[in-house]
């Protein structure tokens, strides 16, 4: 196997996030599903977007917050992604090439805009998410880099990506040029209402060894076997994969891998504010720890890290260095 030109290349859909606190109300006035992801068109986006108050408006992308986060650990970072030329897509491709993160996509010079997601947070830091795919679901095959697939130790795919049916195929492709070069390739089943829209799918993508390391959370976990047997579920992961990741909020996240369990403690954290992205920066501090050849303790404790960092403010970018806080906190690698 050649050495490797990027430790993790991230593929997902690049999304800009328009966040707004909010109340309850407003999720029922609009007919919203808390704390899921809904896929909206256009005319909806601009009907959230005309009744929500003063935003906060980022880059994100589930996918592409974690490769940002990994490249804040120091680790070499690369993302494919598709934007449109226009104003939101210059933003948000500079935003990810400022990040540290190799960017090297082409964006579309017609048809629709670049993705928006509009998230709402409730009082209790819960994130509501509505997201206008727009350009993103243009990422078809001919996008998938195979020198830079071929040159990445790990290959993340996000769960979202199953949407678009060329996306599909693009995540298809991506996990077996890098099978063929000998490389691992980790999904992230990104929501519990996306694992309801491909539970078959994912479980096939598991089983067959299109994917080496899976992510959930523990609501994906039981929708993803329809139980709320969390041992059981967890007896079934390790059946299906190589390694699977399931975290579980404040208390921590457990490994599973084919010689046991592993469980890492959650980090303390001041005040939840935002849970947008603790998912993705989980999975961040996980793959850094992975391509440092940690242990899995390690591996979770770095992802309960950046998470810890990513829930205490709004948006799902991390606002230090994700490098000098693992140092300050006793867990450099």
């Amino acid at each position: 196997m050649t050495s490797a030109k990027y430790d993790v290349l991230g593929i997902g859909n690049a999304i800009f996030d328009v966040l707004v606190q909010t109340d309850e109300g407003f999720l029922i006035r609009h007919g919203m599903t808390k704390g899921g992801m809904a896929l909206i068109d256009e005319a909806r986006a601009a009907a959230i977007y005309r009744d929500m108050g003063p935003a906060t408006e980022m880059s994100g992308g589930s996918g592409a917050n974690t490769i940002v986060g990994v490249a804040g650990f120091g680790a070499r970072a690369a993302f494919i992604g598709k934007v449109k030329n226009d104003q939101i897509g210059g933003l948000y491709t500079h935003d990810i090439r400022a990040a540290g993160v190799a960017y090297e996509t082409k964006a579309a010079e017609s048809g629709p805009a670049t993705g928006c997601s509009y998230i709402l947070v409730t009082p209790d830091g819960e994130r509501t998410m509505n997201t206008y795919l727009g350009a993103a679901q243009d990422l078809n095959p001919s996008d998938i880099d195979e020198a830079q697939i071929a040159a990445s130790r790990i290959v993340y795919l996000e769960g979202y990506l199953w949407d678009p049916k060329n996306a599909k195929e693009a995540f298809v492709k991506a996990a077996s040029i890098a099978h063929q070069a000998g490389r691992q390739v980790a999904l992230t089943l990104s929501d519990s209402f996306c694992v309801d829209r491909y539970r078959d799918e994912f479980l096939d993508l598991m089983r067959k060894g299109t994917v080496d390391l899976v992510f959930a959370n523990e609501a994906e976990l039981h929708a993803l076997y329809q139980t709320s047997d969390f041992d059981g579920a967890l007896k079934q992961l390790r059946a299906d994969a190589k390694l699977g990741v399931v975290t579980r909020s404040e208390k921590g996240c457990v490994v599973a891998s084919k010689d046991g369990i592993t469980p890492a403690p959650a980090f303390p954290i001041q005040k939840l504010v935002d849970t947008t992205g603790a998912g993705d920066l989980f999975a961040a501090g996980f793959l850094f720890g992975l391509v440092r050849d940690a242990s899995y303790e390690m591996c979770g404790r770095l992802g309960a890290l950046a998470a810890a960092e990513v829930i205490q403010h709004i948006g799902a970018r991390p606002q230090v260095s994700l490098k000098e806080l693992a140092g300050q906190n006793g867990l450099g690698v």
